[in-house]
Order: C-alpha cells, then sequence, then structure tokens
C-alpha cells in the first residue's frame, strides 16, 4: 500500500531530514512523498526522490499541508523542528500537530519518533490508515 508522507524541516534541522531520507530512501521511494518547497528541493537534490513541493512553509505551505491533513489525503507527517531556535519565518508546528491530532494522522518531530514510523510504515504497522480513507 503506498501512503502520502510530508516532509517538513525547519532550516536548523534541513539537513538532518536530507540524511533521513538518504537513510531511509528505499521505503520512501515505494510512497508518496510531500514537501515544503526548500525543503523537497533540499531532499531531492540528494536523493532523487520525487517529491511533490507545497510553496516554501512561510509563502502558504504550511497552509497547504494542512489542507491536505483535512482533506484526509496525508498518512504520515515527519516535521523535524527545531525546538531551541525556531525562525519567525518557518512553519509552526502547532497548526500541523492539532490537526493530525484531530484526524489521527501519525505525527514525527523528532529524529527518533520518525524513525520509528518509517520503520512502522515499512513492516505495513501503518495500513490501519486504510479505513481511515
Amino acid at each position: 500500500m503506498t501512503m502520502n508522507i510530508a516532509l517538513i524541516a525547519h532550516d536548523a534541522k534541513k539537513k538532518l531530514m536530507q540524511n533521513f531520507c538518504i537513510a531511509y530512501k528505499g521505503i520512501l521511494t515505494k510512497n508518496s512523498l510531500f514537501a515544503t518547497g526548500t525543503t523537497g528541493r533540499l531532499i531531492e537534490e540528494v536523493t532523487n526522490l520525487s517529491i511533490y513541493k507545497y510553496l516554501a512553509g512561510h509563502l502558504g505551505g504550511e497552509q497547504q499541508l494542512c489542507a491536505q491533513i483535512e482533506a484526509n489525503d496525508i498518512d504520515l507527517v515527519i516535521f523535524l523542528q527545531d525546538p531551541l531556535a525556531p525562525k519567525s519565518h518557518e512553519p509552526g508546528v502547532n497548526n500541523v500537530m492539532r490537526l493530525c491530532d484531530m484526524y489521527n494522522i501519525p505525527l514525527a518531530t523528532n529524529l527518533a519518533s520518525a524513525e520509528l514510523l518509517i520503520k512502522s510504515l515499512d513492516r505495513g504497522d501503518l495500513e490501519w490508515r486504510e479505513m481511515y480513507r
């Protein structure tokens, strides 16, 4: 089953997101990927994965993602956030987190939870998402 995965990263975590996507390229390539503009471009540069890119987060990409979550078109969100120094132009995790909670979308906000979710996805543990579609 193909899942729709959203990938977002604050500036300080973009390199970490690239490395995560390199490490899990084999799993990610089997799914449909969505990302805010800059994060998507940076991931594509190092992985050659095909990613649907929203606008940059601060230019409306976060709202585009939120709309897709509300339409039940996203199955998993990985949002690597910088908890210490988020910049004013960076997307806020609060709207995404609230919508993920409302619509039962698994959400990872750090590397440890992202690895757990991606490995669960690979094992088939997220197939329950089918009944939400």
